[in-house]
């Protein structure tokens, strides 16, 4: 546990995450269709190369250039030659009517599109424009050549990539199994959406919006997730609960109650069911963090616990925390590889001249000139900011930013993974 007054860093805490998340997740073959945003466990080696023999580019005529030296030539139409089938060997003087994707015949070493053509019935064409040896023709391993690994185990799975892999007739394709996360929420003050009307709303009282976005991240993020509700105000229960959840999940995940000095009951659990680590961060927002291990009742060994993290309660620290923090451990326990986010150098639109101590990322928006916006309330209660961003500005502690200046853009897209 770090010293009370000691801040640690993004970099540091994400260290010391990936060290807790060794991946001992299973892996699972599963249909080509059925594995986005899952990580793959095995490296995929092409059995043949794409494309797997010479074929048109687009729809006209295959020839021979050596037959074509000034435009008007007139060819004699051999043949015709759709996707899915393979023609005759072309002659001198002949050309053939070729489809996009059909094999290119043995002989020709071009292709000339059909708006470059005339054709003259029954079976002549003229052809237009003096074509390049290798025009309009893609050749055998263009894309993936035959033994070549295409995808490396610990890739976090893209629609393209699931392609790529079909297109080298894989079927299935062995990934790590989803990581089964345990959700609950803290606080007395929460109220659920539904349960109370807001005109009725007691004084102190809020609705709980964690609990919405924290599960819907989960979900983005390939897991499979157990909303458990609020943990009740009793450290019996508390404990019961988490031990409970610790027995069939591989994370148990909380908001609030966290931070040092605060009575939650949930601290004093996790610390009586195996051990936890409470972290300040130096970063903005999103400062208390907490890391932890829970025994399974059933365990065999010592390395059968569940982890534990605890994220802050305000809700944008939250958010942010789990973008940060959760969505690149969750990446590390299957095994991933692939890094979450990259900062892009964009312009800034704004001044920020409050320099903090601590690492800031300040929510901001894409303007129609192609800089960024900056949020006016930069506060970790207001949930509308990252509504309204698009992105976040990667801030290093002690910089002020003025505008014009270039900083670190990163787009919630590079995490938000649909």
């Amino acid at each position: 546990m770090n010293a009370p007054n000691t801040l640690l860093s993004l970099d540091q805490a994400l260290e010391q995450l990936k060290g807790f998340a060794q991946p001992y997740l299973q892996a699972q073959s599963f249909s080509t269709f059925e594995v986005d945003n899952r990580v793959l466990r095995q490296d995929v080696v092409a059995a043949l190369s794409v494309p797997s023999h010479n074929n048109s580019a687009m729809d006209g005529y295959a020839l021979r250039v050596e037959d074509v030296q000034s435009p008007g030539v007139v060819l004699k139409v051999s043949q015709r030659i759709p996707a899915g089938q393979v023609g005759s060997a072309l002659g001198v003087g002949e050309a053939a009517r070729i489809f996009t994707g059909a094999p290119v015949p043995f002989g020709a070493n071009a292709v000339v599109m059909q708006e470059d053509c005339e054709f003259r019935p029954p079976h002549e064409v003229v052809i237009k424009k003096v074509p390049k040896e290798g025009q309009s023709i893609r050749f055998v391993g263009e894309d993936i050549v035959q033994g070549a690994t295409i995808l490396r185990a610990g890739t976090l799975l893209t629609p393209a990539q699931l392609g790529m892999a079909a297109s080298l007739g894989c079927a299935h394709l062995l990934v790590s199994r989803k990581p089964k996360v345990a959700l609950f929420s803290t606080g007395d003050e929460l109220i659920m959406p539904g349960d109370v009307a807001p005109s009725d709303l007691e004084l102190g009282k809020i609705y709980n919006s964690n609990r919405f976005f924290l599960k819907a991240l989960l979900i983005r993020a390939g897991c499979d997730v157990q909303d458990l509700g609020n943990l009740a105000d009793s450290f019996d229960q508390t404990r019961d609960a988490l031990r409970e959840a610790a027995s069939h999940h591989d994370l148990i995940l909380t908001s609030g109650g966290v931070s040092v000095g605060e009575e939650d009951h949930i601290k004093a659990c996790v610390k009586e069911l195996g051990e936890l680590h409470q972290w300040a961060l130096a970063i903005k927002p999103g400062k208390p963090f907490a890391y932890g291990r829970l025994r399974k009742q059933s365990a065999a060994s010592a390395q059968d616990y569940t982890h534990f993290i605890g994220l802050p309660g305000n809700p944008v620290s939250s958010y942010v925390t789990f973008l940060l923090l959760v969505m690149p451990f969750l990446q590390y326990l299957q095994g991933a590889t692939n890094r979450v986010y990259r900062h892009i150098p964009m312009r800034a639109n704004f001044d920020w001249l409050k320099a903090d101590r601590r690492r800031e990322f300040l929510r901001v928006r894409i303007n129609e000139q192609g800089s960024l916006d900056l949020f006016p309330n930069q506060s970790s209660g207001v949930l509308t900011s990252v509504v309204w961003a698009d992105g976040v500005v990667d801030n290093a502690a002690g910089q002020t930013i003025r505008i014009g200046e270039t900083v670190n853009f990163i787009p919630l897209a590079g995490f938000l993974r649909d």
